[in-house]
């Protein structure tokens, strides 16, 4: 079963765009896309669309800059695009109380109202929707989709092979112990990889858009303003400490601007 379970995590190993980070993909991209499409729709018909039709053009204008630049970048890199097979689609949810946006798999992009007191111009808003395309450029929903499928399925078989002891301590003490602590030890930390990944290729697909990313940290000085320093602590979080995200961010903007300046189309 060992040697099964390490031929199918070979095969299943891939590397992340630009980063060469090692990925692991055991789900289909082509499901996960289509199921992203089918839930992008519901939540068209469940929240309320924006009025703000200078604001939904201006995203529209960003989102296609970045798909030009992204697929004009990987195409003089010689490198397949990870965008090819991509249906791209932009709404804005008018939610003020919501300082968010995300890309789901597949380019089904959403970008909520409130979080524009953070970004506050063309420069912001397009550092945190290249935030939100790198998740989706990166693959990181089929790698955390391929993960999460791994965890259970090795947790089940841990379960059966230990007598359905782990079972018994999570009845006796009314906790998911083992999803607490994948949770906490493998999870958490693998999607701050994921989001610092995402922090970097943003900054590199607004830079080759044409975008000042400097306005990136600007964002997340504000964005800890907003919070009023409410975190919680890194290790319970999903994503990195904002004081250590402005530091990371600060350490990586030159060769940023310096290896990947805006790409010029003929």
């Amino acid at each position: 079963m060992g040697c099964g379970c390490g031929s199918i995590l070979f095969n299943s190993c891939t590397t992340a765009p630009i980063t060469d980070r090692k990925q692991l993909k055991i789900v289909s991209e082509a499901k996960l896309n289509a199921q992203a499409a089918a839930v992008y729709e519901k939540i068209k018909e469940k929240e309320k669309m924006s009025d703000d039709t200078k604001t939904l053009n201006e995203i529209k204008e960003i989102g296609k800059r970045m798909e030009n630049s992204i697929s004009e970048y990987f195409y003089r890199a010689g490198l397949e695009d990870p965008t090819l097979n991509f249906e791209w689609e932009y709404i804005l949810i008018d939610r003020k109380k919501v300082r968010n946006a995300w890309c789901m798999p597949g380019g089904k992009i959403a970008v909520y109202t409130g979080i524009l007191e953070a970004t506050q111009n063309t420069n912001g808003l397009a550092a945190v929707m290249g935030h939100e395309i790198a998740h989706a450029v990166a693959k990181h929903s089929v790698e955390r989709a391929s993960r999460a499928t791994l965890v259970n399925t090795s947790t089940q078989l841990i379960d059966i092979f230990s007598g359905g002891k782990l079972s018994q301590v999570n009845r006796a003490t009314g906790i998911n112990t083992v999803g607490l602590i994948t949770q906490l030890g493998i999870l958490n930390p693998f999607n701050r990889k994921q989001e610092s990944e995402a922090d970097y290729l943003g900054m590199i697909f607004s830079s080759l858009s044409g975008y000042d990313i400097r306005e990136t940290t600007k964002i997340w000085e504000r964005m800890k303003e907003l919070n009023k320093g409410k975190e919680p602590p890194e290790f319970m979080s999903t994503h990195p400490s904002s004081d250590n995200r402005i530091k990371e961010l600060n350490k990586k903007m030159n060769e940023v601007i310096l290896d990947y300046p805006p790409i010029v189309f003929n």
